[in-house]
């Protein structure tokens, strides 16, 4: 299918498209709602399915034979390297991350403040909160205190 003919069937009819990408997904529960509205009459897409961004981002291409193509390029705009990294290990990097969080106590449902520069780390650190179930803010050392303050308040 042409990408014209993708984008008018998003728009002509967003939920029979959206029911048909969800198939291509591996969810631990499926969805029995596509399009749902919220207590507030807010819509809510797959509202009743559940699904872990860590394992479609990371583990999925690895179960599918490709663990070893490069899955992140840092480029260190500071030391001048080039540092790449394959998704066998991302998923590594990602599992120790996460053992670790939960060895601290965190669990499912909880939030992470990960306060780290744009390296590969912060990352790893993102993903291992989504594979826990964790929910994860990013603040950067770029904010004035007072900014900071607020979003780690938040």
């Amino acid at each position: 299918m042409s990408y014209q003919k993708h984008y008018k069937s998003s728009i002509e009819s967003p939920e029979n498209f959206w029911k048909e990408q969800a198939k291509n997904l591996k969810w631990y529960k499926k969805p029995s709602s596509i399009l749902s509205k919220d207590e507030n009459g807010f819509d809510r897409w797959f509202a009743d399915g559940e699904l872990n961004m860590c394992y479609l981002a990371v583990d999925k291409h690895v179960e599918d034979g490709f663990g070893e193509q490069t899955a992140i390029i840092y480029e260190s705009p500071v030391t001048q390297q080039k540092v790449t990294y394959t998704y066998n290990e991302v998923k590594s990097k990602v599992e120790r991350l996460a053992g670790g969080l939960r060895d601290l106590g965190v669990k499912k449902g909880d939030t992470v403040i990960i306060y780290m520069p744009m390296i590969p780390h912060a990352a790893f650190s993102m993903l291992a909160c989504a594979r826990i179930g964790a929910i994860h803010s990013v603040v950067f050392g770029g904010f004035a205190p007072h900014e900071l303050a607020i979003r780690i308040d938040d």
